[in-house]
C-alpha cells in the first residue's frame, strides 16, 4: 500500500472540523488584510501631504481609520484564533482516540514490540506538537503568505521595478533558509529519537527501581538514566548550534524589504523614471509587508519538523488491521474451536510450525511444553490477539476471520499470567467483565475464586484503590482479581494461561475448584507449568518446538510421551524437595 503524504494527514485532521478551519482562515486574512490598511492609508496621506492638502479634517478621519482597521485586525485574529484552538483540541482529541482504537484493531505484536514509553511519547508528546500546524500554521501561515503576494501583485501594478526589488532581500533570505534545512536534515529526527530513549530509560528506571535497590545496581542503572538525558538535551543543543546562525540570517534578510527598495527607488527617483511621491509610497507599503512575513517565517522551523511529528502517530494509523467483518453473516453453531495446519512467524522466526487441535465445548483441555514451545502463542490466537500467518482457526464451525472482533472478543474470557489491573478500585476492576453486572454479582464471582477474604480485609474492602498496573496488590492477589473478572465475563470460553501462576497451593486448589464449577458446558483451555493442576483435564496437547508432539489424558500421556514423562517426574521431583526442605509454593513464588 503506498504510503500517504504528510499533507493528505494533514486536510484529513483539519477536515474534521472543516467549517471551524474555514472560518479561522478567512477571518485570519481579513485581519491581515486589516492590518495591511493603515499602511494604505499613510502612503495616502503623505501623497496629499506632498500635493499641500491642508484639510485638517480629512487626515482626522484618515487617522480614524487606521484605529478601526487596528480593532478590526485584532478582533479577526481573536476570533480566528478561538476558532482555530477550539477545532485543534476537538481533532486532537479524535486523534489520541483514532491512535487507540487502532492499537486494538491491530495484531498484539505489533503493540509489544514498542516500549510503553515508546507510545506514551506518541500519544501525549508527539500528538500535542501537532497543534502548532493546525492551530496556527493552518489559518495564520496561510494568511501571512497570501497578503503579501496580493500587496506585491499592487506594488508591480504601480511600479514593477520597486516591486522586485523588494525580493533582493529575500532571495538572500531563501538562501540562510536553504543552508539551515540542509544542515536541519535529520536533526530533528534525531532528536526524536533521543526523546524516546530517553522515555523508555526512565519508564524502565522507574519500574525496575526495586530490583535496582535489591540487587545494588542504583549507580549503574542511575548512570544508564543520566547518560539518556544528557544525550536527549546534547541533541537539540547541538542542532540549535549548526542552524542558528543561518536561522539568524533568514530572519534578518526576508523581512528587510528596505535594504531593496531603497537603493534601486532612489537611483529611480535621481534619474527621472520615479517619482519622489511613487517613491515615499512604495517605501510605506514595503514596510507592510514586514510584520506577515516575519510571523510567516516564524513557523518554518515548525514547518520543517511536520513529517517527523505527524509521521509518528501516521505510522501507527498506517499499520494494517486485523481484517475482520463488521456484522456476523454466519453464526457460530458450538464453542468447538478448531485449529488446523496453523503456522505463525513473530520477528522472523517460526514459532507454530503446523498446528492441529480439536477442541471441544464442555471439556477442559491442557496446554503444556517446555518454556518458548509456542503455548501461550497458540492461546494469544485462539483468542485472536494476533493472526495465523497460514492455516486457520474456526470457532463453531465459523473462521474467526469472518466473525466481527467485538463479537469474537465477548465469546471469550483470558486471563494471561500478567493480566493488567488498572488504577481504580477493586470493584470496578472486576466489574470490566460485565459492565452491567451489579455489586453483588462482583462479589459473588470473587467469593468464587477464592479472593473475597483478601478484599474484604484491604484498608476500604472493594473500594479499595489497586494503584497503577495493581502495583497495591501482591502478585498473587492481582492474579486472583483477574480470574474474578474473567469469570463474571461468562464467556463460553476460558483461557487460563499460567493463570495460577502467582497463587499459593492453598487458593490455587480453590481456584481450581471454582473454575470446575463455572466452565460447565463452557469450552476451558488451560496452560500451565504445574502438571499436578491439569492431571484431570478430559484432553492434554504437549507443545514442542511449535508442533503438537502428542495428545490424550494424564495417565495416557505418561506411558505414551517419554516428553510429557520426563515433565512429569521433574515436577514431582522439585515438589518432593520442596516439601523436603519444608518450603511451601507461596514462599518460592515470592521469592
Amino acid at each position: 500500500m503506498k504510503k500517504r503524504s504528510t499533507l493528505s494527514w494533514v486536510l484529513e485532521f483539519a477536515g474534521r472540523k472543516k467549517s471551524f478551519y474555514l472560518g479561522s482562515v478567512l477571518l485570519a486574512i481579513l485581519g491581515v488584510a486589516a492590518s495591511f490598511v493603515p499602511y494604505l492609508i499613510i502612503a495616502n496621506i503623505v501623497g496629499n501631504l506632498i500635493q499641500g492638502n491642508q484639510d485638517f479634517t480629512y487626515y482626522i478621519y484618515q487617522v480614524l481609520y487606521i484605529g478601526i482597521s487596528w480593532v478590526v485586525r485584532i478582533t479577526c485574529h481573536s476570533i480566528s484564533t478561538t476558532l482555530s484552538h477550539t477545532a485543534t483540541f476537538n481533532v486532537l482529541g479524535g486523534i489520541r482516540k483514532q491512535v487507540c482504537d487502532k492499537l486494538s484493531k491491530i495484531p498484539l505484536g505489533s503493540v509489544i514490540d514498542d516500549n510503553s514509553g515508546t507510545y506514551k511519547n506518541i500519544i501525549v508528546e508527539r500528538v500535542d506538537s501537532m497543534e502548532t500546524t493546525l492551530a496556527h500554521i493552518i489559518p495564520e501561515f496561510t494568511a501571512n503568505i497570501l497578503l503579501p503576494i496580493i500587496m506585491f501583485i499592487y506594488l508591480l501594478n504601480m511600479d514593477w521595478r520597486l516591486a522586485l526589488s523588494n525580493l533582493i532581500p529575500v532571495v538572500v533570505g531563501v538562501f540562510f533558509a536553504a543552508v539551515m534545512m540542509f544542515k536541519s536534515q535529520g536533526s530533528f529526527e534525531y532528536t526524536v529519537q533521543k526523546t524516546k530513549h530517553l522515555n523508555d530509560t526512565a519508564v524502565e528506571y522507574i519500574n525496575g527501581i526495586e530490583v535496582i535497590k535489591a540487587f545494588g545496581k542504583t549507580g549503574s542503572s542511575y548512570e544508564k538514566f543520566t547518560d539518556a538525558a544528557r544525550e536527549g538535551a546534547h541533541c537539540f543543543i547541538d542542532w540549535m548550534r549548526d542552524c542558528i546562525w543561518w536561522q539568524a540570517g533568514m530572519m534578518s534578510f526576508m523581512p528587510a524589504t528596505f535594504l531593496g527598495i531603497l537603493p534601486v527607488g532612489l537611483i529611480l527617483v535621481g534619474n527621472g523614471s520615479l517619482s519622489p511621491t511613487d517613491f515615499i509610497i512604495g517605501i510605506i507599503l514595503s514596510a507592510g509587508l514586514v510584520t506577515p512575513l516575519v510571523t510567516a517565517f516564524s513557523y518554518m522551523d515548525d514547518i520543517m519538523k511536520m513529517n517527523t511529528i505527524f509521521g509518528e502517530v501516521t505510522e501507527i494509523l498506517e499499520r494494517d488491521e486485523m481484517v475482520r467483518p463488521e456484522t456476523l453473516t454466519q453464526k457460530p453453531t458450538s464453542s468447538d474451536i478448531s485449529l488446523k495446519d496453523v503456522h505463525f512467524t513473530y520477528k522472523e522466526a517460526e514459532v507454530l510450525k503446523g498446528i492441529n487441535m480439536e477442541i471441544h465445548q464442555g471439556k477442559v483441555h491442557a496446554i503444556v511444553g517446555p518454556s518458548g514451545s509456542g503455548k501461550s502463542t497458540i492461546a494469544k490466537l485462539i483468542d485472536s490477539l494476533w493472526d495465523v500467518n497460514s492455516g486457520s482457526i474456526t470457532y463453531g464451525g465459523v473462521n474467526i476471520k469472518d466473525i466481527p472482533l467485538n463479537y469474537y472478543t465477548s465469546q471469550i474470557a483470558y486471563v494471561a499470567q500478567d493480566n493488567y489491573l488498572f488504577d481504580m478500585s477493586v470493584m470496578e476492576n472486576i466489574r470490566l467483565g460485565n459492565s452491567k453486572a451489579s455489586d453483588e454479582d462482583v462479589i459473588n464471582a470473587a467469593k468464587k475464586c477464592g479472593c473475597h477474604d483478601f478484599i474484604s480485609n484491604l484498608e476500604n474492602g472493594y473500594d479499595t484503590i489497586v494503584g497503577g498496573a495493581g502495583g497495591h496488590l501482591s502478585g498473587g492477589e492481582r492474579q486472583r482479581i483477574c480470574i474474578a473478572r474473567a469469570m463474571l465475563k461468562d464467556a463460553p470460553v476460558v483461557i487460563l494461561d499460567e493463570a495460577t501462576a502467582y497463587t499459593d497451593p492453598e487458593n490455587e486448589a480453590l481456584v481450581q475448584s471454582s473454575v470446575a464449577k463455572l466452565v460447565q458446558n463452557k469450552t476451558l483451555i488451560v496452560i500451565a507449568h504445574r502438571l499436578s493442576t491439569i492431571t484431570d483435564a478430559d484432553e492434554i496437547f504437549v507443545i514442542n518446538d511449535g508442533l503438537v508432539e502428542a495428545q490424550g489424558t494424564h495417565e495416557a500421556l505418561l506411558e505414551n510421551c517419554p516428553l510429557y514423562n520426563n515433565m512429569w517426574q521433574a515436577h514431582t521431583m522439585t515438589k518432593d524437595s520442596l516439601d523436603d526442605s519444608n518450603v511451601s509454593n507461596e514462599e518460592v513464588c515470592h521469592a
